[in-house]
């Protein structure tokens, strides 16, 4: 059956010339990041932090920051695995026309990929939500550890945004510092769940599917609108969209192609096809 899926996902390969990407958590989870929901689209963990709960919400803040610190380290030592580095050769052969991705462990732009539009931010970056500044998520962790001088990190169950499962009496008493330069609360700079997606992301994706000639989609069971609307413009534009994913998406009604395999194996096998490709892709 694999073999079966690997010439499919050729045939789709060979017959578009300018394909976009969007891929979700199951490209990463080979490198140890968990991904949100399980092959039957429900939640695996508890569900992630709210948006208007994080700034609204001293608590909140203690909790989210504790269980980040805990396990910052590990999130922050995940590297590309067979998926990533299998789209970073793609593209590097001229097969990809630009990756959309819902992760955000910048391990596509670590393997290689260029392109790549992080729709959802990057979880190394902090931001303030008072002067916009940007800083080093490595270096609030050192400031973490100053304020916390006899922290203990519990260990925990991993969740997908690089932090850990920690119970609330564990964080009450976690302290959080605000930014250096205005005073303001600090939030990494990825999108949280309740939150806008930027809306200059949303139209460079937007144009990315609209200059391609097809998408596929890999790793996202596309149950977050935010993934999920690419696929219904590709769709409505009439072009073909191939989705590999372990477990039902949001969209397998709108699928050309629909796979259900590892997906670092098959573009594995696609992408070591591509250093000798002939055709449009030469």
């Amino acid at each position: 059956m694999q073999q079966r899926h690997s010439e499919q996902l050729q045939e789709f390969l060979d017959r578009h010339a300018r394909i976009a990407v969007l891929t979700g958590a199951g490209c990463s989870t080979a490198s140890g990041i968990p991904e949100y929901r399980d092959d039957d689209g429900e939640w695996k963990h508890a569900r992630p932090v709210q948006y208007a709960d994080f700034l609204n919400s001293t608590a909140t803040r203690q909790r989210y920051w504790a269980r980040s610190f805990s396990g910052w380290q590990r999130f922050n030592k995940a590297v590309p695995n067979l998926t990533h580095t299998a789209l970073a050769r793609l593209d590097e052969a001229g097969r990809i026309n630009g990756l959309i991705t819902q992760n955000v462990d910048n391990l596509h732009r670590r393997a290689g990929s260029r392109g790549v539009i992080d729709l959802h931010g990057i979880l190394d970056r902090v931001r303030c939500l008072s002067c916009e500044e940007i800083s080093r998520r490595s270096n609030l962790q050192d400031r973490l550890r100053d304020a916390n001088p006899d922290w203990v990190s519990v260990s925990g169950d991993a969740r997908p945004d690089g932090d850990v499962e920690l119970g609330p009496q564990a964080t009450d008493a976690f302290k959080v510092p605000d930014c250096v330069s205005c005073g303001g609360i600090l939030k990494p700079d990825v999108v949280f769940f309740g939150e806008t997606v930027p809306p200059e992301r949303v139209l460079q994706s937007q144009t990315l599917v609209a200059e391609s000639d097809a998408l596929l989609v890999v790793g996202s069971s596309l149950m977050v609108f935010s993934g999920f609307r690419f696929v219904r413009q590709a769709h409505a534009a009439g072009k073909a969209i191939a989705i590999l994913n372990r477990g039902k998406t949001r969209a397998d009604d709108l699928a050309s192609l629909r796979i259900n395999d590892d997906c670092g194996v098959l573009l594995a096998a696609c992408s070591a096809c591509s250093k000798d490709a002939s055709g449009p892709f030469a």
